[in-house]
């Protein structure tokens, strides 16, 4: 057996102790054979054409278990061996569990050369291959394999292609399984892979002494021990090509003739994006320094190494990884000692006492193999020097794990290595590959001014007691100068943390919000087509009895009847007034859908008409049809005396959520709430409605309510991912803890690539101090919002074109070299944010504002505080405004929005939230300069809606009709609602334009019949025209409804006094 470079052969399988295999010393457990089986080789005429007899050996561990009997090869070139040999599995014995999860059985195919007269026989190696055992630690008692077969090179200056050249067909079986049910169930099994090293320092050269690069780490067991993993043999690669991807990983051993059979079965390198691995050097900014150091010089392992942990040894994994976040994997070169013969002399004695140089360490986080369901990290780790003290501080650990190894890499004598500067290299004896080693470096110090010709680190035969002394590797630095970094992976078979199932997680959402039933069919026919012509023609005849009896009063039986011409004038006015206020409009389109399903149901016409005859033949039987079926419901209704509610106006979903915010914006919280719930009568099943009405009742603090509407969302739509957040919040505001984290790990689960489903989550976590969620959580977020940049910066330049500079941002205009995320689509109008976000809290930040979350906003602003380089940001102290608005705390509010006009004085929306604070502060002055700034901007502010409404209502109070009239009609071009055609009434009025007045005034009235100050103006406007009976109408729903504008009630009045009408008390 061939011993690596720099090592004791007779210490190699003592080298690396059973990992975490450690056996229960009360029961012992008994030694179970692993039977192997060699039935056939194949295509062994592709390695040597000319082969005729083989036999194969089996070896294992450094044991060989057999060979078989010659075997004649047929002329396919297949040999039957049927060759059957074992070897014992034990956790007390020479091969326990550890060493079949990383070392497989070797199988050598030999060629059995004729033997000539007088002559011995002999034997050439003619291929190799390995059996990877791993099967048997997953569960298998027997299995099959084809493993494949690699050509050995005759001479060491022949190569070989990689491809295997033939095959062995063997079988492995055990009678017992290896693990019980219990450790197969809760033990696991490690592997670490460790790739290269690159941006290695310059002192590394091909030429000169040949040295072996090493790495370690220890993996913590049962017990008080750790079991060191020990990478050798680090092949140091010039620069040239990168490493090609994929590639095969390699077992760690040194017996192999066969370069291919180093290969592990089935397991590659796959590599992948720098932005989705879990180290360092993971940053846009570092991909330029990562492409470059790859194709430059470095040492490459590939070599996997792997280690089975019993469920003892994983709960203790599992406690030293939250307790040391941070695991070293320690890095060194040492010089490769010459093999002598005979008597040891003098100075080859001194080559026991070898130096450590290039003493590096890297960091590994672990933390994120506590998160549920991750099993792998991988990613690059920077090398530093190794120091005593440091490596204590980050890692918990005292000592290096080289000096545990000392016996087995035969680095010291029988004494101790004490740690410590060394002491003078004239102390010890120099072999002559120290003094070549040490000349090599003083030459290097010649020609770079970073290397040291310092006394090393040295293992001398001092027993001085300096445990906690700190010693300071000065190679190792150069580490640190050549910004060295090492690629690695560890990997586990099962989770450390099981994350829940997607099902596990739905099921638990359905059993805390059943979903809603589907709503019963509609039942349909031409007897329901009927009925529904019954209603309808009854709900309008009550409603217009009800104008009748508000035009003209009730009339009793005992007054006897009405002449025909005073009925005929009531005829007359009552149709004027149905016209005039639109309600005939209203009332025919309500009878239009009923005869249309009359049309389709009853008469089964729903295509056109070959002739016009056809027509109006048919609109003839229709119409007799529909007049006797108005006279049969208008009978049933006055024989029933039964008088149904007036039909509701109907107003679209988006004029109704306009109102609705008009009026949170205005504190009339009770009719904000009413037109909530006329959105969600109008359609109950929109998810849409009911988020809206659970953010109204965020704002008004009423979070049982909120919880209501926003689980009604969830049940009509259970994997809805702004549902399941918003019930998520909501359990934290009512500390349902629980609750909320099944909302927030569903939500994550079914959108795993939201960035506010990751951040909201990891503030989650952290409000439950789970912390190390809580980074996993917003590492996780980061990573795609990076990937969502980097997409949105590939867009080739040459596609804006002149044509894309025209629609260019401007926010962009504004910058004079803007980031694509300056030119992001502009938020929402509720979010008051200008520019996109550009972090992960402010893009949760964006989402919580919309729904009134100010308790998660306060926590993400804080997030976004402590993350942010160069101070706050203009969006940040825009946002902390936003909330001290709502909380009407208006000193501190005026303290943001100051720093934010320092910070970005061309920020449309900053000035408008000052406008704001101005308004209700009632600085009418200072409002309108911050309102006129606002609009004078290219780029509207997000809320341009209720900029115009409050500068308009300034315009009106400085009798600046003029301006006030153009304001509120810029307002009704963007988004009319009742107020703006209010405002727009109002200034036409004080500019004496009556007609104009009068139509925005009736639109207004079309968009809200309620609002007492439309009725108002229109009784002004009828008392001007001269128009008694519609003046007295108007003034009647003015009072009505409750009129809270005294001076305009004054004016209406003194106007009544001055004219003599209009008023029917007077």
């Amino acid at each position: 057996m061939e011993v690596p470079a720099g090592l004791s052969a007779g210490k190699e399988s003592s080298a690396l102790p059973a990992a975490a295999a450690l056996p229960n010393e009360s029961q012992p457990t008994p030694a179970t054979p692993v039977q192997i089986t060699v039935l056939k080789a194949q295509d062994l005429k592709t390695i040597k054409s000319d082969v005729s007899v083989t036999l194969v050996r089996a070896e294992y561990n450094g044991a060989i278990l057999g060979d078989s009997s010659k075997t004649d090869v047929l002329p396919d070139g297949t040999a039957n061996y049927n060759f059957m040999t074992s070897f014992e599995c034990s956790p007390d014995g020479p091969n326990p569990l550890d060493d079949i999860a990383q070392k497989p059985v070797l199988l050598t195919v030999i060629e059995v050369l004729q033997r000539q007269q007088r002559q011995k026989e002999k034997t050439v190696p003619l291929g190799q291959a390995v059996v990877d055992l791993l099967p048997l630690l997953q569960g298998q008692c027997s299995f099959k394999v084809s493993a494949p077969l690699y050509a050995v090179p005759t001479s060491p200056l022949e190569s070989l292609h990689p491809e295997a050249k033939g095959g062995l067909e063997v079988t492995v079986c055990t009678k017992v399984p290896l693990l019980s049910a219990a450790q197969l169930s809760n033990g696991n099994l490690l592997s670490v892979t460790l790739e290269a090293a690159y941006s290695v320092p310059e002192a590394f050269a091909a030429t000169g002494p040949l040295q072996n690069y090493m790495a370690c780490l220890q993996v913590p067991a049962a017990g008080e021990k750790e079991f060191p993993l020990l990478f050798k043999n680090g092949i140091l690669k010039l620069a040239g090509e990168k490493e090609p991807l994929p590639r095969p990983k390699k077992w760690p051993l040194a017996n192999i003739m066969a370069p291919g059979a180093l290969s592990i079965p089935n397991s590659f390198i796959v590599g992948g994006p720098y932005e989705d691995e879990d180290g360092e050097l993971n940053k846009r900014e570092d991909r330029e320094f990562r492409i470059q150091a790859e194709s430059t010089k470095r040492i490459v392992w590939d070599m996997e190494r792997r280690c089975y942990l019993d469920p003892a040894a994983v709960v203790i994994l599992q406690k030293r990884i939250a307790e040391c976040r941070y695991w070293p994997v320690e890095v060194c070169r040492m010089p490769v000692a010459p093999s002598s013969k005979g008597k040891t002399s003098k100075a080859d004695k001194g080559d026991e006492d070898k130096q450590i140089f290039f003493h590096g360490v890297a960091y590994v986080n672990m933390v994120p193999l506590l998160c549920p369901g991750v099993k792998q990290i991988r990613g690059a780790f920077r090398v530093f020097t190794y120091q005593d003290s440091e490596v204590f501080k980050k890692t918990k650990c005292q000592h290096s794990v080289f000096r545990d190894l000392r016996t087995q890499l035969n680095l010291t004598k029988e004494g101790s290595w004490t740690p410590g500067i060394s002491t003078p290299l004239s102390r010890a004896v120099p072999s002559k590959t120290q003094k070549e080693d040490k000349e090599k470096i003083t030459k290097d110090k010649d020609s770079n001014r970073r290397m040291s010709n310092a006394p090393k680190i040295q293992l001398s035969d001092a027993t001085v007691e300096a445990e906690n002394v700190t010693y300071l590797s000065l190679d190792g630095q150069q580490y640190v100068e050549a910004g060295t970094f090492l690629v690695m992976e560890i990997k586990l078979d099962k989770a450390l943390v099981p994350k829940r199932l997607r099902e596990e997680l739905t099921r638990r959402v359905k059993q805390m919000i059943p979903p809603r039933p589907p709503l019963p069919p509609r039942t349909a026919g031409a007897k329901k087509a009927v009925e529904d012509y019954h209603n309808h023609v009854t709900s309008i005849a009550v409603a217009i009895l009800s104008e009748y009896h508000e035009l003209f009063g009730k009339r009793l039986p005992d007054q006897g009847a009405i002449d025909h011409q005073t009925l005929e004038e009531q005829k007359r006015q009552l149709n004027f007034e149905l016209n005039s206020s639109g309600k005939y409009f209203a009332f025919k389109e309500q009878l239009k859908y009923a005869v249309v399903k009359i049309v389709r149901e009853k008469y089964l016409k729903t295509t056109a008409f070959e002739t016009q005859e056809q027509f109006q033949a048919f609109l003839s039987e229709l119409y007799v049809y529909l007049v006797d079926q108005m006279h049969i419901a208008l009978n049933q209704l006055l024989s029933e005396e039964a008088a149904s509610p007036a039909p509701l106006s109907q107003t679209t979903e988006e004029q109704l959520w306009l109102f609705a915010r008009e009026a949170e914006v205005n504190k009339d919280y009770k009719l904000a709430s009413l037109y909530h719930q006329q959105r969600v009568a109008q359609d109950q099943r929109n998810i849409q409605y009911w988020l809206d009405y659970g953010a109204f009742c965020l704002l008004l603090e009423e979070t049982t309510k909120a919880q209501e509407c926003f689980r009604q969302a969830l049940s009509l739509e259970p994997h809805h991912i702004q549902s399941l957040l918003l019930c998520g919040i909501v359990a934290v505001m009512l500390q349902h803890y629980e609750e909320a984290e099944i909302f927030f790990e569903d939500a994550c689960c079914l959108e795993p690539s939201s960035i506010v489903a990751w951040t909201l989550s990891g503030l989650f976590y952290e409000l439950q101090n789970n912390n190390i969620q809580a980074e996993m959580a917003f590492r996780e977020a980061k990573k795609l919002l990076q990937a969502q940049l980097a997409k949105e910066r590939s867009i080739p330049e040459a596609a804006e074109g002149e044509e894309g500079k025209k629609h260019i941002s401007a926010g962009c205009v504004r910058s004079s070299s803007p980031g694509p995320e300056e030119c992001l689509p502009a938020p929402s109008p509720v979010s008051g944010l200008s520019q996109p976000p550009c972090t992960i809290f402010m893009k949760a930040v964006e989402f919580l504002m919309k729904v009134n979350a100010v308790q998660f906003v306060h926590r993400a602003l804080a997030h976004e505080l402590l993350s942010l380089q160069g101070g706050p940001s203009c969006a940040y102290y825009l946002a902390l405004a936003q909330t001290y608005l709502l909380k009407e705390d208006l000193s501190k509010c005026e303290e943001c929005l100051c720093e934010a006009i320092r910070i970005d004085y061309m920020n449309p929306n900053v000035w408008a939230q000052k406008g704001h604070l101005c308004y209700l502060k009632r600085d009418f002055g200072k409002a309108r300069e911050c309102y006129e700034q606002t609009i004078s901007f290219v780029e509207d502010a997000a809320d341009m809606h209720f900029v115009y409404l409050r500068l308009g209502s300034i315009y009106l109070e400085e009798k600046e009709y003029g301006r006030a009239k153009q304001t509120y009609l810029l307002a009704c071009k963007n988004s009319a609602s009742c107020l703006t055609w209010l405002g727009v009434g109002i200034a036409c009025y004080r500019l004496e334009e009556m007609v104009e007045a009068e139509n925005a005034l009736s639109e207004a009235n079309a968009l809200s019949n309620t609002n007492a100050e439309v009725w108002g103006y229109l009784a002004l406007i009828c008392l001007q025209g001269g128009r008694q009976l519609e003046a007295e109408q108007c003034y009647k729903y003015t009072i009505k409804l409750g009129l809270r504008n005294d001076a305009l009630l004054r004016e209406i009045r003194a106007a009544q006094q001055r004219l003599g009408f209009g008023n029917p008390a007077l």
